[in-house]
């Protein structure tokens, strides 16, 4: 059975979701799942594809995503390796923003980074005001405002889109 390799970084778990969703499209695949912080050294060789999926936090992508990349990049270069952003912005699909040409987060990586992913997916993430700490609540629901999405935090609000998941699956089993 063919391989495939999912590395993450995620602070709330809907990243992880969205892999996991992936991983049962990839019934031709044995997959693991493993957290990017947690990792120094793999060897990409093992895998017939990697996949890194990664969330913003304020406005950003976790630093360690990035020295990630550039502790692996030779591997990341020379091998099957897709990238995927969640987020909340995403969310709004009628403006593009769903798209890694509409994702202001996708340019920022692209300009950010040594690596140029040849697939890139965007997916808007979950809302889970209830978990949050009072600070993280607070700001978020004030980015929300802001944003025009949901305040009311006693609720929690899945964004995915499962069938554009699905669809990247698919390019990603065809890369």
């Amino acid at each position: 059975m063919k391989k495939a390799l999912f590395l993450y970084s995620s602070r709330e778990g809907q990243t992880i979701k969205i892999l996991k969703h992936i991983e049962a499209q990839l019934s031709d695949y044995q997959c693991e799942i493993v957290d990017l912080h947690q990792v120094a050294n793999i060897d990409f060789s093992t895998y017939e594809r990697v996949l890194i999926g990664a969330s913003i936090r304020y406005g950003k992508l976790n630093k360690k995503l990035y020295q990630f990349i550039e502790s692996n990049l030779e591997q990341i270069i020379t091998h099957k390796v897709a990238f995927f952003c969640v987020n909340l912005t995403a969310r709004k699909e009628d403006q593009g923003k769903d798209t890694p040409e509409g994702s202001v987060y996708i340019k920022t990586f692209l300009r950010s980074s040594s690596w140029q992913p040849c697939l890139i997916g965007v997916f808007a993430g979950a809302l889970y005001y209830p978990r949050y700490a009072w600070f993280d609540k607070m700001m978020i629901k004030l980015i929300m405002t802001l944003t025009g999405g949901e305040t009311d935090t006693s609720k929690e609000v899945e964004y995915t889109n499962w069938e554009k998941v699905t669809l990247f699956a698919d390019k990603f089993k065809e890369m």
